[in-house]
């Protein structure tokens, strides 16, 4: 039997605790002539069957998102209309009415309203273009409760999975359990935080061997438990930005990992403000939510050892200025990355030696830095000397390989010295080892001057997981290890055996491999690496919750570091410091796209890439 919301002109209350989404509601009787109840507008499946129609409906303000009215921060160009329920739980009992940027009628929360007006589509989510509003009296709507992880996903325009929450379209709800923020790349410019109920999720191969049918179950999974804390705005790169600083403690800032619970708002199907990010289901928050630190900024690691060994993704630092033309590369013919002023490489710089610093490396291996010569890394140690404290030298390679990024070491001179050239693998030394996909891996021997001891390090970064390698026969067969899998594998099995060969002439077995693999933890380069005799460090230490990176809401370990057999009892310990992953990418040295420039702090290491720095510590023997 379906039912339609009785609107009293006197203070009343109409209560929709279940509504169509989950129990029953209210009983009332319609007032208006000829109103169609909310239930049958939405209908039971994502599009209206009154789409384009003129209509006429009633219900009570559950969510006021109006703009130019005395709340200037909940602008979504109108007010979220809730009616009674009916019997069908596929029928939302809640719409969105669309009433423009000047509406004609202020209504608030409580208000029993009557809307005529259009019933339209809006990039899949059902709202009413309001052409008159008329306040009719007060009533209430109570939230209703909503559990996850939802019975049920479905794929959205771009084919991702998400959250089935349909039923719940337009609707007051109230998420009674605990949420982690799960993802901030959304923060800055659309508003949004990713939430995921049960704790953090981790990337399928960090955690389960690669598995085509396992990976498409996970994916559901983890979608069934996400939703989007979105801001409650149209505007995009809003400031002040919501939730930054929205925590229980002084001084609070957001980070992946930290927790939130009791969230009440309105639901809505949307991408995120101005049309861009994520399209799935957002809730629009009634209060405010805060945040609990559950993962705070880690302090100066210290883990111990005679000798420390760490390697830095430096997201594309480069000394030559981006200016928009091809000018970089060996060739000169590539695009240029990093700073693009003069303004963000001296933050970008600011913030690299703070980082670089804290690290306190003897030995540092660097990706993601310009392939010029050997200038980027001069820039950086000059900066780093003139800073005070231990004074660091750069190992001399010329260019590496053609990409416009390479790897490359600095080291402190008053704890290491340079114990022979370094080496080079590229395709020329083993064919496997496309150098066209991936960065030459460099090899350098060290001799740790307090005892004579020696170990070589080699520093990598292997093909990316975003561009295809199809054209190589290399596809992306869905399995959880993405874009290239093959292409990093065979390089993978060619490092193993050239380090077999001891590539540096160090006469010593101490082979540490660190740096970007783009593989997590279970995929197919760091098994091969480890059927070679290899040890991953940071997964004997921490196990399969160890990452580096966050990616698509999910957390897994890219950056590692692998020990040779006879390195592995001279480890005191080894950690992947969170100081990048997990926060917000509005804290880097960008300023692009109006960022407030204030929101950096060059006296701190933390977003100074968006890769985790990996630190090993060793007591080496003679």
């Amino acid at each position: 039997m379906r039912q339609s919301l009785q609107l009293m002109l006197v203070a009343a209350a109409v209560s929709a605790c279940g509504g169509s989404g989950g129990s029953g509601g209210a009983q009332p009787i319609a007032t208006t002539p000829g109103a169609t109840p909310v239930y049958v507008i939405q209908g039971n499946g994502p599009v209206s069957p009154f789409e384009g129609q003129t209509i006429t409906t009633e219900g009570v303000v559950s969510g006021d998102f109006q703009d130019n009215d005395a709340d200037d921060t909940r602008n979504l160009g109108g007010f979220f209309l809730q009616g009674g329920a009916d019997a069908d739980l596929a029928s939302s009992d809640g719409i969105f009415v669309f009433d423009g940027d000047d509406p004609a009628v202020d209504v608030d929360i409580g208000d029993a309203v009557s809307v005529a007006g259009i019933v339209t589509e809006f990039f899949g989510e059902t709202q009413i273009t309001a052409g008159t509003v008329t306040v009719r009296g007060r009533g209430t709507i109570q939230p209703t409760d909503v559990r996850f992880p939802v019975a049920a996903t479905l794929t959205n325009s771009d084919g991702e999975f998400i959250a089935d929450l349909e039923r719940y379209e337009g609707m007051l709800i109230r998420l009674p359990q605990t949420f982690t923020a799960s993802a901030l790349f959304e923060l800055e410019r659309y508003g949004a935080v990713w939430l995921a109920q049960g704790g953090r999720p981790f990337q399928f191969t960090n955690q389960n061997t690669p598995d085509i049918a396992g990976y498409r179950a996970h994916r559901r999974g983890v979608a069934a438990r996400t939703i989007v804390l979105d801001d409650g705005r149209r505007a995009a790169n809003v400031t002040p930005i919501q939730y930054l600083t929205a925590g229980t403690t002084p001084a609070y800032t957001i980070r992946s990992g930290d927790q939130v619970s009791g969230l009440t708002g309105n639901l809505r199907f949307a991408r995120g403000s101005g049309g861009g990010g994520m399209e799935t289901y957002r809730l629009m928050p009634t209060t405010e939510p805060l945040f609990d630190t559950r993962n705070p900024r880690p302090p100066r690691p210290a883990i111990g050892g005679a000798l420390r060994v760490a390697s830095l993704n430096v997201a594309n630092f480069f000394s030559t200025i981006d200016s928009g033309r091809p000018a970089c590369g060996p060739a000169g013919a590539d695009t240029c990355r990093g700073a693009d002023s003069i303004a963000e490489l001296e933050r970008q710089l600011a913030k690299l030696t703070v980082a670089i610093d804290m690290i306190a490396a003897d030995i540092l291996g660097l990706v993601e830095i310009e392939n010029n010569g050997d200038a980027a890394l001069q820039r950086i140690v000059a900066h780093l000397n003139a800073t005070g404290g231990s004074r660091y030298d750069y190992v001399a390679t010329g260019v590496i390989g053609d990409d416009a990024i390479t790897t490359g070491f600095i080291f402190k001179t008053d704890t290491v010295a340079l114990h022979g050239p370094p080496a080079i693998l590229d395709a020329r030394v083993d064919s496997r080892f496309d150098s066209s996909r991936n960065r030459p891996a460099l090899a350098q021997s060290f001799v740790l001057l307090s005892n004579d001891a020696v170990v070589s390090v080699v520093v990598n970064h292997l093909k990316s997981k975003s561009s295809s390698c199809a054209e190589d026969g290399d596809p992306n067969v869905h399995d959880g290890q993405s874009n290239c899998n093959a292409t990093r594998n065979r390089a993978a099995a060619a490092l193993a055996n050239w380090i077999a060969v001891d590539p540096t002439g160090s006469g010593d077995p101490d082979y540490l491999i660190i740096g970007d693999l783009n593989a997590y933890l279970f995929e197919d380069p760091l098994t091969t690496l480890k059927d070679s005799g290899f040890v991953n460090l940071i997964e004997m230490h921490h196990g399969t919750s160890a990452y580096s990176f966050m990616f698509d809401g999910q957390a897994g370990a890219l950056d590692h570091a692998l020990a040779t057999a006879s390195l592995v009892p001279q480890v005191a310990g080894a950690i992947a410091w969170h100081i990048n992953a997990d926060e917000p990418r509005l804290g880097d040295y960008n300023l692009d796209g109006g960022r407030d420039p204030d929101l950096f702090d060059a006296e701190t290491p933390y977003r100074v890439s968006d890769h985790d720095p990996v630190i090993v510590d060793l007591d080496l023997d003679n």
